[in-house]
C-alpha cells in the first residue's frame, strides 16, 4: 500500500515497486483513505508520506503498527518530522532514488521482488 498525496510520486512508486515484482494493493492521497482500506483488506507493508497536504500520516501508522504491518515513512522533510514513536522505523529521504528504494525494501520486508 501506498500513501501519498503527490500524484507524481504516487504514480512512481507504484510503477517502480511493480517493476521489482510487488502488487500494490492500493494508492491513497489522504489519511481518510488509507485508513478505510486498512480497515477492508489485509496489507503485507505499506510506504507512507508523513505530511499529507495539511494532514499527518500518524493515524495510519498506529493503526498499521497496531496490526504488526511494516512500513517505511518518505518524507521530503527532515527527519525531526518522523513522529516520535516511530523514531526506529524506516525512512525514505525524498528524493530518493530506485537503488535507495530497493535496499530499503529489502532492509524492511526481507526481499525485493516477491
Amino acid at each position: 500500500m501506498i500513501v501519498e498525496d503527490e500524484p507524481f510520486v504516487a504514480l512512481s512508486l507504484v510503477d517502480a515497486l511493480s517493476e521489482l515484482g510487488f502488487d500494490v494493493a492500493g494508492c491513497f492521497g489522504d489519511v481518510s483513505a488509507a485508513m478505510d482500506f486498512i480497515g477492508r483488506e489485509h496489507i503485507d507493508g505499506a510506504l507512507l508520506d508523513i505530511n499529507l497536504g495539511s494532514e499527518r500520516i500518524d493515524p495510519v501508522a498506529d493503526l498499521l503498527a497496531q496490526r504488526s504491518c511494516p512500513f517505511i515513512f518518505t518524507t521530503g522533510f527532515g527527519l525531526s518530522d518522523i513522529p516520535a514513536a516511530y523514531a526506529d522505523r524506516a525512512i525514505l529521504q525524498k528524493p530518493f532514488g530506485t537503488a535507495d528504494l530497493v535496499s530499503m525494501l529489502d532492509k524492511v520486508f526481507g526481499a525485493v521482488g516477491h
